[in-house]
């Protein structure tokens, strides 16, 4: 007796004794098939819990990132109007602001809101924006966008690059025209009449933000001035810099270099209820998401309760052979958090998995179910992006894994306390 009493108290923490024990409280057996159920619901909880956190997480850092750059691949960074006097001298200040150490490039714009119309539909809403060939053409997110035509020409000719769901949705093709209306047209004795003008469509561009590729058209800034009314000047001259994060420390050099009184406002100012709707929306769905792993760990404290109370005559049997309130308290810490921790690595195999497939899934689901799921026009994007943080990932996993511990230790408390003369009392 003495030498069996010496195996169990003699052994160290987290020995082979109290992982042998602990894993046979793990396995299945006909009369404790309901104890392995709800092991089982936990840890396909915690798995599903944080499967799903970090694949939402992901979608959602990839909605940021590629909105973010759509948005700023065609508008600049930060935007420069004039103040006072018209803006007629674009072209030196647009120059003296690309001199600066930062500056990607500096670009002259014409722009105006116009009625689009074309071979089919009753025509729909368009924003024209006026730029030199050579400008149009440091914009990659166009200009190595171009699906149908070409910019070759662009400046000197009457054509117009529009995009291509504009095209489909008015039924264009390269080589039609298509005709623009404007409100701010002639001045004539009976009033303002409104302008009217076709043009030849020239290139066919796709930036896959669904918004752009739908209502902005591309025209050569000179002939953009003369529709608008803006002949030898320019309206605004937006800036691409090398990292927008550091805009503010552009804005001084380029109160400098343009040597005239200027207004100026950053991507930040232009977007912020946008990317702070964004943000609020993706706090609250962590949060929201969170709920399931905690009830998976609610899930594991039901669990190790009914194994304790199960138990509980081995448990006695185990302290009168010498185990110590210690080896029974890691003995059921370990039954418990075996289940977080397998269930938490699952889940970050299954959540990095359909992370990065997510795409691939969600047209497969489109197929199988001959719905458009996630529909470019309400989504702005064209295809479902996904971005995984390995930081906010780790962060998932640390909180899965420090909620399931903490599930653990009541119960284990709960089974280190029991009196074994009052659990042998009615055996």
């Amino acid at each position: 007796m003495s030498g069996t009493a010496a195996t169990p108290g003699g052994a160290g923490p987290f020995s082979a004794f109290e992982r042998m024990v602990a894993w046979r409280y793990l396995r299945s057996r006909r009369k404790e098939a309901f104890i392995s159920v709800i092991a089982s619901i936990s840890f396909i909880g915690i798995m599903l819990g944080v499967a799903t956190l970090i694949i939402v997480m992901a979608v959602m850092n990839g909605f940021r990132a590629e909105l973010l750059t759509r948005i700023l691949g065609i508008n600049g960074h930060l935007v420069v109007q004039p103040v006072d006097t018209p803006l007629d001298d674009f072209a030196e200040v647009a120059a003296r602001i690309n001199g600066i150490q930062g500056v990607r490039y500096a670009i002259p714009l014409v722009e105006g809101q116009v009625l689009a119309t074309g071979n089919i539909g009753s025509g729909s809403g368009a924003l024209v924006r006026g730029m030199r060939e050579e400008d149009l053409r440091k914009v990659d997110l166009v200009a190595g966008n171009i699906r149908h035509g070409t910019l070759d020409d662009f400046s000197n000719g009457e054509g117009v690059a529009i995009g291509q769901r504009m095209a489909e949705s008015l039924g264009l093709v390269v080589g039609d025209v298509i005709t623009l209306t404007s409100p701010d047209g002639d001045v004539t004795p009976f009033g303002t009449t409104a302008r009217q003008k076709g043009y030849p469509v020239t290139a066919v561009f796709q930036v896959g933000m669904s918004e752009y590729d739908a209502s902005i058209i591309f025209m050569a800034m000179s002939e953009a001035q003369l529709y608008f009314n803006s002949e030898g000047r320019a309206q605004t001259i937006e800036i691409f810099v090398d990292d927008p994060d550091r805009v503010d420390e552009i804005r001084p050099l380029v109160e400098v270099a343009a040597q005239r009184p200027l207004f100026m406002i950053d991507w930040r100012q232009r977007n912020h209820t946008f990317f702070s709707a964004l943000e609020v929306e993706r706090n609250v769905m962590f949060m929201i998401l969170t709920l399931i792993v905690i009830v998976a760990a609610l899930n594991i404290i039901s669990g190790l309760f009914m194994l304790v109370k199960d138990k509980g005559r081995d448990i006695a049997i185990l302290r009168t052979m010498g185990a110590t309130r210690a080896a029974i308290l890691r003995i059921f810490v370990m039954t418990g958090a075996a289940i977080g921790v397998v269930g938490t690595l699952a889940g970050v195999v299954l959540g990095v998995v359909v992370g990065l497939n997510v795409e691939s899934i969600r047209r497969f689901f489109s197929w199988l179910s001959g719905e458009m799921l996630f529909n470019p026009e309400l989504y702005f994007l064209s295809q479902l992006p996904a971005k995984i943080d390995v930081s906010e990932t780790i962060s998932v996993v640390l909180m899965a894994l420090a909620l399931s511990f903490l599930a653990t230790l009541f119960p284990a408390w709960r089974a280190a306390s029991l009196d074994p003369v009052e659990a042998l009392r009615y055996e």
